[in-house]
């Protein structure tokens, strides 16, 4: 059996200023959004995630910071994404670079913290 894709849920302190900064900054659309439960779903093509703020997480235990990987399909995807992001102001590393592990990939932050690892694993070119 195949598993859809996963959707994380990302822990902020502010819910509606994360919604804002994901729209404004990562480029992702808002599915949905309840302010009283503490809970949106955002989506960037096939990506999908739910943030999620301390009092609906609360029972969960779980806390930021945490790390998505975004595994894009080549070197030109990773490039762009990082223009893209560096030119809204988001908190990048530094740029994409190939690492001996196979990877080749960049860093970035959102405002609480949670770290997003954009890259292509390049070992596949091998194989």
């Amino acid at each position: 059996m195949d598993l859809p894709a996963a959707c994380p849920e990302i822990p902020v302190a502010d819910l509606a200023a994360a919604l804002d900064w994901y729209r404004t900054r990562l480029g992702f659309t808002i599915d949905w959004s309840d302010a009283a439960l503490g809970l949106a779903g955002v989506s960037r093509g096939a990506s999908r995630m739910f943030l999620s703020n301390a009092a609906y997480r609360a029972h969960l235990g779980n806390a930021p910071p945490l790390v998505l990987w975004l595994n894009l399909s080549g070197r030109a995807e990773v490039d762009a994404l990082h223009a893209e992001w560096s030119g809204q102001g988001v908190g990048i590393d530094g740029p994409p670079r190939a690492e001996p592990w196979k990877l080749y990939e960049f860093f970035a932050a959102d405002p609480d913290g949670n770290r997003f690892r954009v890259f292509y694993d390049f070992a596949w070119e091998e194989r």
